[in-house]
């Protein structure tokens, strides 16, 4: 399902000054964050001093409302550049249509780069489980070893599969021989008699998300985290479902 930013027209008044708060907010929060975690010292002058674990989340959780703010006036007002693609599902003889904003608003700002290969996931899958019709929705069932609460609540929220018990996390779908990277973006999705596997592609979760993700973080790899979450979600909105996810044989 498409949205067409030409049939739009131009945004009103009201439309621009919420775009142009949307961008001041996020200019703000990224500077704000950077003064707290990113300030060069003076040599022989002056160190900067470590900023307070709460000054530094509350920071951290501005630059993430920031983000997503913005993410939503882009979709809603300009139509993220020409098209909205949404993942549609029939439940009860209704068409439910899902698009990312749609699941990142459901799981809040944390996990965007989770969220994004979800739906990446699912609209890879779906058609290739029914190339005629939406899915029928509570008959979905995915497994996957990626642990990501992201993925999981954009899941449910499509799908209902966590609610229904039909979300499973399975270690042993991962794949180790495709490296520490890759290993866990797995994801098995099942539709009554049939079932497809996809596995990521290269070039979408760099080697520094993982070291970051898997170990106790400080304050300021925390930010640096939260950086690295909002470019990967970007690099995966912003490629073709066939161009993220493979297809393989299942595990």
């Amino acid at each position: 399902m498409i949205s067409d930013m030409a049939t739009r027209g131009e945004p009103s008044q009201e439309q621009r000054v919420r775009l142009r708060r949307a961008h001041e907010r996020l200019r703000t929060a990224s500077q704000d964050l950077q003064s707290l975690v990113a300030t060069e010292p003076i040599k022989g002058r002056w160190e900067p001093e470590r900023a307070p674990a709460e000054i530094l989340e509350a920071a951290h959780e501005e630059l993430r409302q920031a983000y997503a703010g913005l993410s939503v006036c882009q979709t809603e007002i300009l139509g993220l550049g020409g098209e909205v693609n949404t993942v549609d599902v029939h439940d009860d003889g209704r068409l439910l249509c899902f698009s990312y904003q749609d699941m990142l608003r459901y799981h809040g700002p944390s996990s965007p780069g989770g969220v994004a290969h979800a739906f990446k996931a699912m609209e890879r899958a779906f058609p290739l489980l029914d190339c005629d019709d939406p899915l029928q929705r509570r008959e979905i069932t995915v497994a996957t070893a990626f642990g990501g609460p992201g993925a999981r609540d954009a899941f449910e929220l499509v799908t209902r599969a966590v609610t229904g018990n039909r979300y499973i996390l399975d270690p042993e779908l991962a794949r180790p021989e495709r490296g520490t990277t890759l290993e866990r973006f797995v994801f098995r999705v099942s539709y009554r008699e049939r079932n497809v596997t996809l596995v990521l592609r290269e070039g979408f979760v760099t080697d520094e998300f993982i070291a970051l993700a898997r170990k106790k973080r400080s304050p300021q790899e925390d930010a640096r985290l939260d950086i690295i979450k909002q470019k990967m979600a970007e690099r995966v909105m912003s490629s073709a479902a066939a161009d993220v996810y493979d297809r393989t044989r299942g595990a």
